[in-house]
């Protein structure tokens, strides 16, 4: 390891969950030249599972950081480089400017070899220049008659407008050579080679070579702009180094999207696309859409349907938010759903099982990791309550609480939501009577609250206004058959049509 490794070192990114190989960068909380210690938080990601903070293993001053917001960067890319030790002195660290450019009076040896390259020297073992986050200009390609760039290096050191044209053999015919002294000697001298020619050569290759490379951008933004349908090449650069970002094809494409002005006599056109909006599908959205898919086609989706009084599950979280005994804990209909759900759970326990393909084996489970499915301003996610089966009411709605506030923060951890075996989705919240939900990948069952209302019903022989909802139990046909189903789900609305069946079943 050289002197060089062991003082910037490299934090690369991690795998924060199990099988994921990528991670977008929401937000840095460090900049170049920011002192960091060993487990201070330096940028916030987010997997295909959630978002989650990173902290850095090492002590020091913030190098460089390698990819902007918004980037998303593979498993074991480095994304930030520190200075582990930035009392050291800055000429060990860096390549020395002098040796950039060797000057005219360089034995030809040394010269040649400078051409040969046609880059700037860095001391061995140093690594890259500080500014590494610029990339190198690509070499420009020969014209066809293999002299332009010959003839443009000459005409760059000579101070001519145009170029002459080149003789055999790639020698400019006409012009005067330019010897390391700076003294023409006439016509038919070859072209001085970058060591003797200093600077002037390199700003005349740097010159030609910007002229014919593409523009300059990350992966991503290159993405971005073909999702766009967006040229690079017209997008205007504001990055160092005329780096073209995530700011500049978004500005091109707002540009593209406004109508441009036509003559009075021109009819005018309506062009469907610049109607729509085309939106990247990454992290959770994206790890959504592939999962329910798989799931869709993969398990045999069985739904039923019950629709139930819930008036006196009503009465009970009523009296419940004011029992002295549970003040400060958020009591809902959702609380007592879950409960519900538990004891269907505890008294048909087939139905909380899983399918082993590998194996073909049905695997039931005797504990419940229960399931909310939660949105969030990223996407659907769906974190679980750990052993909720074993929990006390008061356990519960306080793991409740604290899921949906972790969720709705963008702060789940990716552990929070593996394992699960049943989830419940409480669409009601929306206003809507129930749905078909589609399974959580691996699990057996997920039931839909629908929204509770008043509605008529018969009870006790007359027509009353009570407390109605709907629920929606989708699951497994390779797990759950009809009966076992049909009586999960009798015994959750039976629950939830007379709460004191949580003692008498419990």
């Amino acid at each position: 390891m050289t002197a060089s490794s062991e003082r910037f070192r490299e934090f690369k990114m991690p795998d924060v969950g199990e099988g994921l190989t990528e991670a977008e960068i929401l937000k840095w909380y460090v900049a170049v030249g920011d002192t960091v210690s060993d487990g201070q938080v330096v940028c916030e990601v987010e997997t295909a599972k959630a978002a989650v903070e990173l902290p850095i293993p090492f002590d020091g001053v913030v190098h460089e950081l390698r990819f902007e917001e918004g980037t998303t960067v593979d498993v074991g890319v480095p994304i930030i480089a520190v200075d582990t030790q930035p009392g050291a002195d800055a000429g060990q660290g860096k390549p020395d400017a002098s040796a950039a450019v060797p000057p005219p009076a360089e034995p030809a040896a040394h010269a040649e070899t400078a051409g040969t390259q046609g880059r700037q020297a860095v001391l061995v073992g140093y690594g890259a220049a500080p500014s590494s986050t610029k990339r190198r200009p690509r070499k420009s390609q020969p014209d066809k008659s293999g002299s332009a760039v010959a003839a443009g290096i000459q005409a760059e050191l000579n101070g001519h407008a145009a170029a002459p044209a080149a003789g055999p053999g790639g020698v400019v015919a006409g012009a005067p050579a330019v010897t390391p002294a700076g003294v023409g000697t006439g016509a038919g001298a070859a072209v001085p080679q970058v060591g003797q020619a200093g600077s002037a050569t390199v700003r005349a290759i740097a010159a030609l070579s910007a002229t014919a490379e593409r523009p300059l951008a990350k992966p991503p933004v290159r993405k971005l702009a073909k999702d766009l349908g967006i040229d690079l090449a017209t997008v205007t650069p504001t990055g160092p180094g005329g780096v073209v970002t995530r700011d500049d094809v978004h500005a091109a494409s707002q540009q593209a999207a406004a109508p441009a002005p036509v003559a009075e006599t021109a009819p005018a056109t309506p062009v469907s696309e610049l109607r729509e909006t085309r939106i990247p599908v990454k992290g959770v959205r994206k790890a959504t859409a592939q999962a329910m898919v798989a799931s869709a086609f993969t398990a045999p989706h069985v739904t039923e349907f019950i629709t139930v009084d819930v008036t006196r599950t009503m009465k009970l979280v009523q009296q419940l938010k004011e029992d002295p005994d549970l003040a400060g804990l958020r009591i809902n209909p959702l609380l007592i759903v879950a409960k519900a759900l538990l004891l269907a759970i505890k008294r048909n326990p087939d139905v909380n099982a899983a399918w082993d393909e590998a194996n073909q084996e049905i695997v039931r489970k005797d504990y419940v990791n229960l399931g909310i499915a939660a949105a969030t301003p990223r996407g659907l996610i769906v974190p679980n309550i750990k052993d909720a089966g074993a929990k006390t009411l008061a356990e519960l709605a306080t793991s409740l609480a604290d899921l949906v506030a972790t969720a709705r923060e963008g702060k789940t951890a990716p552990a929070d939501m593996q394992g699960g075996t049943v989830t419940i989705t409480n669409v009601g919240v929306f206003g809507v009577d129930t749905g078909t939900p589609i399974l959580n990948p691996g699990e057996s069952a997920i039931l839909a609250l629908g929204a509770i209302k008043l509605q008529p019903w018969v009870h006790k022989g007359k027509v009353k206004p009570r407390h109605v909802t709907t629920l929606a139990l989708s699951f497994d046909h390779r797990l759950v058959d009809g009966e076992l189903g049909s009586k999960v789900l009798a015994d959750l609305a039976a629950v939830l049509e007379h709460p004191k069946r949580l003692l008498t079943w419990g």
